[in-house]
């Protein structure tokens, strides 16, 4: 009886985190929708390893140059993008601190939670930061501070979606890097500004 009642209660548990789980994900898939944020940083990724790996100065300058423009328009994306996802609800925005999936944490412990709508707007000024350059970094070093703040950026999604375990595993499996080592390689601003959310220092 004991086994039943044990079953019926994972099941259940399971049930309400899959629902959870949905919901979230249909909300943010539904704002990133309207925009090419995730085919442009794909594009962005290649990118920079066929700069790197070219051998001619001069085509690995006009690969730099369009990779510029590239950075760009996913800057005036993302931009745009977190400034029309700060207007969702902020009940709906909240995301679990704890290390796994807990069926609605949020409502039942808000204060174990951080606002996805501030971690949007810490990686787009994160992301400006880099791609307007005023600390003059080589293309090579840019494309290496702007990768980790998108991969950072990627992270928050999945976190907010799944888990933070899951997010760190995804960012493991998909960019072979953990996700201390990318919070250790985005700009200093960033990294102080992102760390302070997500411990809940003010």
């Amino acid at each position: 009886m004991d086994l039943i009642l044990i079953a019926l209660v994972a099941g259940g548990i399971l049930f309400l985190k899959k629902r959870d789980q949905r919901q979230r994900i249909v909300l943010l898939g539904h704002a990133l929708s309207r925009y090419d944020i995730e085919r442009l940083m794909e594009g962005l990724t290649d990118g920079y390893l066929r700069a790197l790996g070219e051998d001619n100065a001069e085509r690995q300058a006009q690969v730099w140059n369009f990779l510029a423009a590239q950075e760009l328009r996913l800057l005036e994306q993302f931009q745009a993008f977190a400034t029309e996802f700060a207007n969702e609800d902020p009940l709906r925005t909240r995301v679990s601190k704890l290390p796994m999936a807990i069926p609605y944490a949020t409502v039942w412990l808000p204060a174990a939670t951080f606002d996805l709508r501030r971690a949007f707007a810490i990686h787009a000024q994160g992301l400006a930061q880099v791609v307007e350059n005023a600390q003059q970094l080589s293309p090579k070093r840019k494309a290496f501070t702007l990768s980790a703040e998108l991969f950072l950026m990627q992270h928050s999604c999945h976190w907010f979606c799944r888990s933070k375990s899951v997010a760190s595993a995804r960012l493991l499996a998909r960019h072979k890097t953990p996700y201390a080592q990318v919070l250790a390689s985005v700009s200093p601003a960033t990294r102080a500004a992102y760390t302070a959310l997500v411990s809940g220092v003010a």
